[in-house]
């Protein structure tokens, strides 16, 4: 950006980036992931953030026993055999170089560029300005952001919130990459504010794996170790891609292959990283081809799982049939489960080619899965947003979960439940009840410990944030972390609640476009690092963090933070609570503030399984969490000590001659909503983002060709939305349905899609449809589209 002083402008700020295409390029797509390019990959961001020598100071201590947690992904870290090297992916590297980045954003920068200006960079070009480095101000009807003092920020947030007619008019938003001890102290603040609303991402990517498990296992969370996943017979992977969305998998993925176990791969793409691996720290992995992952590929249409999984479960039943008691788990049928009989009668009841045609996979192909799973019982099924982001992903992780317990495939070594959880604590924000229908005991149990009496009725999540904030019933909006308007469905929809706000707040790292769509006035509240130090009256403090298999390890930054006005998050809560509490409070903000350890002592009279806090989680690895369903003791609350069945229907998807299926996914240069590149080597797709992949036959017989320029549309709820300006990419995936990235098409979800018995966004799920690119209807301004604005 530059540095000389620019007129200010009251025109509106973007919710969206400009509508520019660059240069795309196109290749063969990769049949295997990371390797060689993986690492020089890794070491370009380095160079290009300018942290070469901060960042690769920090690789070295990331994951490792004495280090600091990722802030990427949340797959785990191994118990004993850590790598000293390595113990990261490429995608962990590109997050660290982020973070140890040089770039500053100052007050003066602020200054010379406003708000409207800002929002007419990409997001990629936003996510490279460098790192926030002290609190800013907008005031209503500014046009800049402004420094302010901590004291006078905490003031700011005190009065609008005291303000409120009731604390139900703010809403607390929370990332994944919040700390155990700052995500209680914040919901500790909030509840003794008044308000259950508590948005998180969760609600966005897997509250409806948690939601499932909660109801069938008794559990909200998976069941499957990592050691479980090196000693199996059979590794299921659905919905998910690990080369792109948790790489470090593919590590756990080789040494289950190497144990004998076989892969089965069910996605409507054939991804790299369920392909092949070739590991980068090993001879193998740089001069030879690495290892072949999928032994069976079952390309399913988008929706198409639980057609599959019943067709799977059918042919199974008649090898059953065929050997009573050797493909079905009867003795664990008998004792753990209830509905089997009702079950059988409907899998009895469909018609096998009706179910191969709903699930867009040949007969043959579900024919071969099946004799792989029939013999076997340590199974593992792993899943990610393919499922979970359906409209009836419920359904689906119901009938996997049916699959499970049909072969008796958990509650033992080398089986279980694996849901791919993304951010590294988002399972550790639940599990410090960050939560908007959290459970009476859990309420019950802080008011014994706090003496206060929390709010009993249940708080808003995303979508009825969303909701609120444009019915004028939300003045108050705080985000502990992320980028809550590019990671929220129905973009414009979204945009226009922030901006009846009559407060935005933002804790951030870095800048993104949420700080750009604001309220009436906002703040941002810069924050250290994951990877920095934060040291308290002169001593280094640690947090914690929970992993996607529920072990609590603890996390220590070893760089020093970019500026000296930065604060952690936990002490932002704490002093944000003291301004607006004042001696209403109960709880003593200033221990927290002068030592984590006494936020953990607490959190351990509050949480089953944090007995010893302070002393566990200090151990090499951390400690696991009690997970009864993982030890094969069920306690469910309308069926006891047993798991049910579920009786789950067939989705009719529907669609005119004319109309799509599209699935949001990532690119391999980027980690949810913060871009890293341009690039997305593994898809064969360079410096663009702005594609659209469609069928070969699709794409003749809708009149185009690869490479034509068009818009997308949605009409849910008779309201037209649009994308623009996309490019056709031709490429492997079933008729009738296409792919894009996100959060460029964010915009075409409406909030009224949603995941039933979730609620969240049905992102892997929208009809659309696809119209030639229209010029005439966006305003061309020095070489870039911007939408042409009606009154």
């Amino acid at each position: 950006m530059s540095n000389k002083p620019k007129k200010q402008t009251d025109k509106q700020p973007s919710a969206e980036p400009p509508y520019k295409l660059l240069s795309l390029r196109t290749g063969k797509p990769k049949d295997w992931a990371a390797g060689i390019p993986g690492v020089t990959n890794a070491i370009k961001s380095l160079i290009n953030d300018k942290a070469l020598v901060r960042g690769g100071k920090a690789l070295f201590k990331m994951n490792q026993f004495d280090g600091f947690d990722c802030p990427s992904c949340g797959w785990p870290d191994p118990d004993d055999d850590r790598s000293s090297i390595a113990e990261y992916c490429e995608n962990g590297a590109k997050a660290i170089a982020e973070e140890a980045t040089s770039k500053r954003i100052t007050a003066d920068f602020f200054k010379q560029n406003s708000v409207y200006e800002l929002s007419q960079l990409t997001d990629y070009e936003i996510g490279h300005l460098g790192r926030l480095s002290e609190p800013m101000y907008l005031p209503k009807n500014g046009t800049h952001y402004e420094p302010i003092s901590w004291d006078n920020a905490f003031s700011k947030i005190a009065e609008h919130l005291n303000k409120l007619e009731s604390p139900d008019n703010a809403a607390f938003y929370t990332s994944g990459r919040t700390s155990n001890e700052a995500s209680f102290s914040y919901q500790l603040f909030v509840r003794e504010f008044g308000t259950n609303n508590f948005p998180d991402c969760s609600n966005m990517c897997h509250e409806t794996s948690g939601f499932t498990l909660a109801a069938t296992t008794g559990v909200g969370k998976g069941t499957a170790t990592l050691n479980d996943f090196y000693d199996t017979d059979i590794i299921m992977i659905i919905g998910q891609n690990p080369g792109t969305n948790s790489p470090r998998m593919l590590s756990a993925l080789e040494k289950g292959k190497k144990s004998g176990a076989k892969i089965i791969a069910v996605n409507p793409l054939p991804e790299a990283g369920l392909m092949g691996f070739r590991d980068p720290q090993k001879i193998s992995g740089i001069l030879g081809k690495g290892i072949q992952l999928a032994d069976s590929y079952l390309p399913v249409k988008i929706n198409g799982d639980l057609a599959l999984l019943k067709a799977i479960e059918q042919l199974l039943l008649l090898f059953e049939k065929e050997a009573p008691g050797k493909v079905f788990d009867q003795e664990f049928i008998k004792n753990k489960t209830v509905g089997y009989d009702e079950l059988i009668k409907l899998i009895e009841n469909y018609d096998i080619d009706e179910l191969a045609k709903a699930s867009g996979v040949s007969l043959e192909d579900i024919r071969k899965a099946a004799k792989m799973l029939a013999y076997k019982n340590r199974i593992i099924i792993c899943w990610g947003m393919g499922l979970t982001q359906q409209p009836n992903g419920v359904d689906i992780i119901k009938e996997v979960l049916n699959l499970l317990f049909l072969k008796g495939s958990i509650g033992k070594p080398g089986a279980g439940s694996c849901p791919v959880r993304g951010h590294s604590n988002v399972q550790g924000n639940r599990t410090m009840l960050i939560n908007n229908h959290p459970s009476k005991e859990q309420l019950d149990k802080l008011e014994e410990v706090f003496g206060f009496n929390p709010p009993r009725n249940n708080g808003y999540d995303v979508v009825g944030t969303i909701k609120a904030m444009n019915e004028g019933k939300i003045k108050v909006h705080f985000s502990m972390g992320g980028n809550f308007l590019s990671a929220t469905p129905d973009t414009t929809y979204t945009a226009n609640g922030m901006r009846q706000l009559d407060l935005s707040v933002c804790v951030s790292t870095k800048l993104n476009r949420t700080h750009l769509i604001h309220g009436k006035e906002a703040l941002i509240l810069p924050t250290i690092s994951r990877s920095e130090t934060d040291i308290i009256n002169g001593e280094l403090q640690y947090v914690s963090t929970e992993n996607a298999m529920g072990i609590v390890e603890w996390s220590k930054g070893m760089l020093k933070p970019i500026s000296d006005k930065l604060i952690n998050e936990t002490h932002i809560v704490c002093r944000m609570a003291k301004a607006t509490l004042g001696d209403r409070s109960v709880v003593d903000w200033d221990r927290y503030m002068d030592s984590y350890d006494a936020v953990r002592d607490d959190i351990e009279k509050c949480i089953p399984g944090f007995e010893n806090y302070n002393v566990r989680v200090k151990q090499k690895g951390g400690f696991y969490l009690p997970n009864g369903a993982r030890e094969g003791n069920f306690q469910t609350k309308e069926f006891g000590d047993r798991v049910p069945f579920s009786i789950t229907s067939l989705p009719q998807n529907t669609l005119a001659d004319d109309e799509y299926l599209m699935a949001t996914v990532r690119t391999h240069d980027q980690f949810n909503t913060t871009i890293y590149g341009l690039n997305d080597r593994y898809r064969g797709i360079h410096n663009e983002r702005r594609v659209i992949f469609m069928n070969k036959k699709d794409i003749k017989k809708a009149g185009f060709k690869a490479g034509d320029k068009v818009d997308l549309y949605n009409y849910d709820n008779n309201t037209e939305r649009v994308a623009p300006l996309f490019i056709i990419v031709e490429y492997p995936i079933p008729e009738k349905n296409t792919v894009t990235y996100f959060p460029e098409t964010n915009v075409l979800v409406s909030i009224h899609n949603t995941v039933k018995g979730s609620n969240m966004p049905a992102s892997k799920h929208i009809k659309i449809k696809i119209k030639k690119h229209n010029p005439d209807a966006y305003d061309k301004i020095d070489g870039v589209l911007y939408k042409k604005r009606t009154n």
